[in-house]
């Protein structure tokens, strides 16, 4: 094979919010897959807002990327020389972190999953039918024990989890709001069946606005963000309220440093309110469960999803930027071959 496979290396561990020139793009032989094994090439590649904390210099909830490693990440990628049993060149696959921001990989059976074109088309299967689906999944019929009826709350609305959460909340019989970056990411979320929202940067008063729209208070917030979002929801609980923090890209430029802000532990306590840390990770051996669901779903139309994809190798690290900077519409992806 004369190709070479291009990667993204990780220059240093980094602190604030990352740059562009925190990685550095290389040029390796292509590798030759050993017995039980096969080589893929990558046809989209994920960025998301976990990746920040794995490249960060205080400690993750797993093991991070060192400087001169190929970054994280998960891929939809073909399989392109197979010696593993059962597995043929041209066979569609996905793996979830196992990848990297390159070309190219070597990857074992177990390892993966098999993407069916005819169930989701092949983007789908890095959000919906990946970690986006089973994150929204569990995050919300699990840790936050959705109930018909339910005021449901959801930040970061118009992202990759966000936009998933709220029709899930429809079609559960609850009722979803939106608080997204901008109005037309608010009108991506109407589109979608939410009942309403905010578009937090051009409002003054954040809590005042939860307030109008919520009058009766938040049951269950899904918060992707953390930050003052949070501080606003918990000015606006109801009675036996829910927190459940998904993500917390709003610090994407201080980890490990003190999220300084308003406490309202009175809100909290006069509530009941629960606040619980959520990771999908927990859930692995149940993530089957969530596909299986979701596909029904997205075969009978109930569910839809939009996709931001940037093309070229060359541009994953300014996509991932994209998304700590809350720029992306939907999932963002990075196409880096064709179909």
């Amino acid at each position: 094979m004369t190709e070479v496979n291009r990667q993204w290396r990780l220059v240093r561990l980094v602190e604030g919010l990352p740059k562009p020139e925190d990685w550095r793009l290389e040029e390796e032989p292509v590798p030759e897959p050993p017995a039980g094994t096969f080589l893929a090439r990558a046809i989209y590649l994920d960025v998301a807002p976990y990746m920040r904390a794995r490249i960060a210099k205080v400690p993750n909830y797993a093991q991070g990327v060192q400087p001169g490693e190929v970054m994280i990440g998960g891929a939809v990628a073909r399989i392109v020389v197979s010696r593993a049993p059962g597995w043929q060149a041209g066979d569609l696959v996905v793996t979830d972190f196992g990848f990297g921001w390159q070309d190219y990989t070597v990857l074992r059976p177990e390892a993966v999953r098999r993407v069916d074109p005819a169930l989701a088309p092949p983007e789908a299967w890095l959000d919906v039918m990946g970690l986006n689906g089973a994150t929204a999944w569990f995050a919300l019929f699990e840790t936050g024990a959705l109930r018909p009826g339910d005021r449901v709350l959801i930040s970061a609305a118009a992202g990759s989890v966000g936009q998933l959460a709220g029709q899930l909340v429809r079609i559960a019989g609850a009722v979803p709001y939106a608080v997204a970056s901008t109005a037309a990411k608010l009108a991506w979320c109407r589109e979608l069946g939410f009942e309403g929202g905010i578009a937090h940067r051009d409002c003054e008063d954040l809590a005042g606005a939860i307030r109008t729209l919520l009058p009766n208070g938040v049951d269950l917030y899904l918060d992707n963000t953390a930050g003052p979002i949070h501080d606003a929801v918990l000015q606006n609980l109801a009675p036996r309220a829910r927190i459940v923090v998904v993500g917390t890209v709003s610090l994407a430029d201080r980890l490990g440093r003190p999220d300084i802000g308003p406490r309202f532990f009175r809100e909290v306590l006069v509530a009941r309110a629960r606040i619980e840390g959520f990771l999908v990770l927990d859930f692995e051996k149940r993530w089957g469960e969530a596909w299986a669901r979701l596909a029904e779903l997205l075969r009978a139309g109930r569910i839809r999803t939009r996709y931001d994809i940037a093309r070229g190798l060359e541009r994953v690290p300014e996509a991932f930027l994209r998304v700590l900077r809350g720029e992306n519409v939907g999932k963002q992806l990075v196409q880096v071959s064709e179909l």
